[in-house]
């Protein structure tokens, strides 16, 4: 019971967030109300999470995790990904790869449209198994080959 009455037993946001990887938070019907757009605006977050942590050790100037990470980050390292992830994934991950290529609008001058459908791609498929299957998108991204940057 709390001592002061207005306070409620709330989770911490870290007990939320382990809930939520746990119980895979939304069901079928609810994430296909989700845009794939959406789900690319999540699944950029998580991928760059997952990066950073993979990096974290040996202990390193920030600068150069900072340079570790971007170089991941990247549309062209996410598409190099995308390929290499692709001939593991199921026919339900492909739809969702497509779903997300077809939503990639709007590009940076950089880029080439199709690289930058490919990163889009990888993000939408990231953040659709982060709510629905978070130990196979862990299987699917300790199977990224990481590259070591040399310290700048």
């Amino acid at each position: 019971m709390p001592s002061n009455p207005d306070e409620s037993p709330a989770l911490s946001l870290a007990d939320l967030w382990l809930q939520r990887l746990e119980a895979g938070i939304l069901s079928g019907s609810k994430i296909q109300q989700i845009s794939p757009a959406a789900l690319a605006y999540l699944g950029d977050a998580v991928y760059e999470l997952y990066v950073r942590s993979c990096y974290l050790m040996p202990p390193r100037r920030l600068q150069t995790y900072h340079h570790q990470v971007v170089a991941q980050v990247r549309a062209e390292t996410q598409a190099q990904h995308l390929r290499a992830l692709a001939p593991h994934l199921t026919s339900t991950e492909l739809e969702i790869l497509r779903r997300g290529r077809n939503a990639a609008t709007g590009r940076p001058k950089r880029l080439d449209p199709e690289i930058y459908q490919q990163a889009t791609s990888l993000e939408t498929l990231v953040g659709y198994l982060y709510l629905t299957d978070p130990q196979r998108l862990t299987q699917l991204l300790a199977q990224l080959q990481l590259e070591p940057v040399g310290e700048k």
